[in-house]
């Protein structure tokens, strides 16, 4: 489920408020998710996030063995292990280009940490850091209040906004479902084909493969 769906699944009730009241809803429900991960992001204990840290961790013992070798200031040779690696801790890339898609250290570039007793921590994305967790979740959202306190300029106020021109509208009322995807519409006619045969042909649960073809 991409993040449209879960806003559509989450907004399914409000959809049906008016505009108002739903932007209501919007700001309880960012409020929330911002004040459960702002107390998530000041209770970690680790450099980076969970996810990324998770990742990182097993690197630390599969670089164990690796023979590296310096080649200049910033660049070494990694060798050892499926594939050989030649890192810039400077511009923080590797030939394996592992480090240079993900911006987390690779097996090779946490064997030249180690070899050049550098932190691998400083060769991380700072994106991927605790404080910039808490930097992204750090401001309260609040609600709106009542429109009786709204402090609105005199040229809004004064503006007349009027309500857009629909055309060609068709009757009855709106669909609020989406269509069923392909998956789901076969999955349907399985199902109902299943119901059929279940009620008329087969009603003491016989073999009805002959049904699906």
């Amino acid at each position: 489920m991409n993040m449209v769906e879960s806003l559509n699944s989450m907004l399914v009730n409000a959809r049906d408020f008016p505009y108002v009241s739903s932007l209501d809803v919007i700001q309880e429900k960012m409020s929330k998710w911002w004040n459960d991960r702002r107390i998530i992001a000041m209770a970690l204990t680790t450099p980076l996030t969970l996810s990324w840290e998770s990742q990182l961790r097993p690197r630390f013992a599969q670089s164990n063995g690796r023979h590296t070798s310096q080649l200049n200031p910033v660049t070494y040779h990694v060798k050892g292990g499926e594939l050989e690696g030649v890192v810039d801790i400077f511009n923080k890339t590797c030939t394996c280009k592992e480090f240079d898609i993900d911006k987390l250290p690779c097996v090779h570039a946490v064997a030249v940490a180690h070899h050049a007793q550098v932190s691998v921590y400083s060769l991380v994305s700072p994106y991927y850091t605790k404080e910039y967790y808490v930097l992204v979740y750090g401001e309260t959202i609040y609600p709106v209040g009542s429109q009786s306190q709204w402090d609105v300029p005199n040229e809004v106020v004064a503006r007349v906004v009027l309500p857009r021109e629909v055309k060609d509208k068709k009757r009855g009322r709106s669909k609020t479902s989406r269509f069923p995807s392909k998956k789901n519409f076969y999955l349907l006619l399985l199902v109902g084909i299943f119901i059929v045969c279940l009620n008329i042909i087969h009603p003491f649960l016989t073999n009805c493969i002959e049904c699906l073809h």
